[in-house]
């Protein structure tokens, strides 16, 4: 190939790839604006709550802050709101291990904080950060769920409670919840969680049929 030759094809090919990257680049940035919802006034005054605390210096939001606290992008998907406002304002009342301390968040900023991390977790991130791969729960392997496992999953219990290791930390393990509590006193907690226990951050699940409440009261009583 002449010098000349290969001067064009240099050229002419930094020119096509150049244009590729253009097109590429107009592509993602039209589609920007449809990946998040609208920025609302309750939007930017969470952020501004969030800002206040410095919460990124210890939480992560889209891969960006520190390492030392939960990932919070996706958090409203996997703890309840009224769980999360308790939480914001009071971490060692609802979790006495809770690393968090007290910040003195009160409960408008909560409600501010909760709206921009509502909004957070609407944004389309291609399904990022990935959800957790749980390991079946010990005994269920290789055998159909009952009725109350169906329940406990389609609520998401395991994103608060654990059992046999498995799920969350925020509420109590529930590996021998069927040996401390009767049926009728968990089908009452389910419906009312703070008739029972005052300081519980539980939401209330009086909205599951009855027959709901009974295969998972069921399942925890089995759980011994």
């Amino acid at each position: 190939m002449s010098n000349k030759a290969a001067r064009n094809l240099f050229i002419f090919g930094s020119i096509f790839f150049f244009v590729i990257f253009l097109a590429l680049t107009y592509d993602t940035m039209s589609q920007v604006e449809k990946r998040a919802p609208e920025i609302t006034e309750g939007v930017n005054a969470g952020k501004m709550v969030w800002h206040k605390y410095d919460c990124i210096g210890c939480h992560t939001i889209f891969g960006n802050g520190s390492y030392f606290a939960p990932d919070m992008t996706k958090i409203v998907e996997k703890k309840p709101k009224g769980y999360l406002k308790q939480f914001l304002m009071d971490p060692k009342a609802v979790n006495p291990n809770a690393s968090m301390p007290t910040l003195g968040i009160s409960a408008s900023e909560a409600d501010e904080m909760i709206t921009f991390l509502d909004w957070i977790s609407k944004v389309d991130t291609n399904g990022w950060p990935p959800k957790p791969i749980l390991a079946v729960a010990s005994g269920v392997a290789g055998k159909e769920l009952t009725p109350g496992e169906k329940v406990y999953r389609a609520q998401n219990c395991s994103g608060c409670h654990s059992i046999s290791g498995i799920g969350g930390t925020s509420g109590p393990a529930l590996n021998h919840v069927g040996s401390k509590r009767e049926k009728t006193w968990l089908i009452g907690h389910f419906k009312d969680p703070k008739a029972f226990v005052p300081n519980s951050a539980m939401p209330p699940f009086g909205h599951l049929s009855e027959k709901d409440l009974n295969d998972l009261a069921d399942y925890m009583v089995s759980l011994k």
